[in-house]
């Protein structure tokens, strides 16, 4: 019986090792499926960071997203929840949904995983792709590139095109009423006094400062859109 004229993915299997890995703002991003293996479907990602180097704000228009912790504490907010992660634990954010996050331990290790929605294939992993270099260790970069030494206009650019939308401090702080990236540190639920593995949430997201100090890169309506 004939499935479908188009073809079907290949089965393989992969792991997190070095000739899977890139260098992403910081982190170690492990890609263990991509879309264009998945027929634009889904990706899979291993993601290593650390505290300090998170996206700012953003928006997927095209993708259902979903973050399992594999090691260490994370807080992600998505529109009015808060939702704080311990290994083993997982978030589902729906397209459309603005969000952010802060790694609030030492070491963070995480999957991510994202599914197409629609007739657009998945684009987060290509952006990872384009802002990352070949990893040349299995470690956290020494010297790296991140979000606070990244051209905005770039990564706005970059994200346009794979179907995210890097959020402005004035639109995050709408669209993320209980986000405590603009110094509002009683809006969070992290008791660090409580969780012996937890580290000091900065005061200020330093990414969301830098992407807010240039003017004119977002639309006005870029919240609407995305509902």
């Amino acid at each position: 019986m004939t499935i479908s004229m188009r073809t079907l993915p290949a089965p393989f299997a992969r792991a997190a090792t070095l000739d899977t890995t890139r260098f992403y703002m910081g982190g170690l991003m492990s890609f263990l499926t991509t879309g264009t293996e998945t027929d634009g479907g889904l990706a899979l990602m291993e993601y290593q960071g650390k505290p300090g180097n998170e996206p700012p704000p953003h928006i997927h228009l095209w993708e259902n997203e979903i973050v399992y912790v594999l090691d260490g504490i994370m807080e992600m907010y998505c529109g009015d929840a808060v939702m704080l992660l311990h290994p083993g634990e997982m978030a589902f954010i729906p397209r459309g949904q603005p969000h952010a996050f802060y790694i609030c331990s030492t070491q963070f290790r995480a999957l991510a995983i994202v599914q197409s929605i629609g007739e657009q294939p998945v684009g987060l992993d290509a952006y990872f792709m384009q802002m990352s270099s070949p990893a040349t260790s299995m470690t956290l970069p020494t010297d790296p590139v991140t979000y606070q030494m990244e051209d905005p206009a770039h990564a706005v650019a970059v994200a346009a095109a794979h179907g995210m939308q890097i959020l402005s401090p004035d639109e995050a702080a709408i669209a993320l009423p209980r986000y405590p990236g603009f110094g509002n540190a009683d809006r969070a639920p992290l008791d660090a006094a409580t969780l012996p593995d937890a580290v000091a949430r900065p005061v200020r997201n330093q990414s969301l400062a830098v992407f807010g100090a240039v003017a004119g890169l977002w639309p006005l309506t870029a919240i609407d859109r995305a509902s």
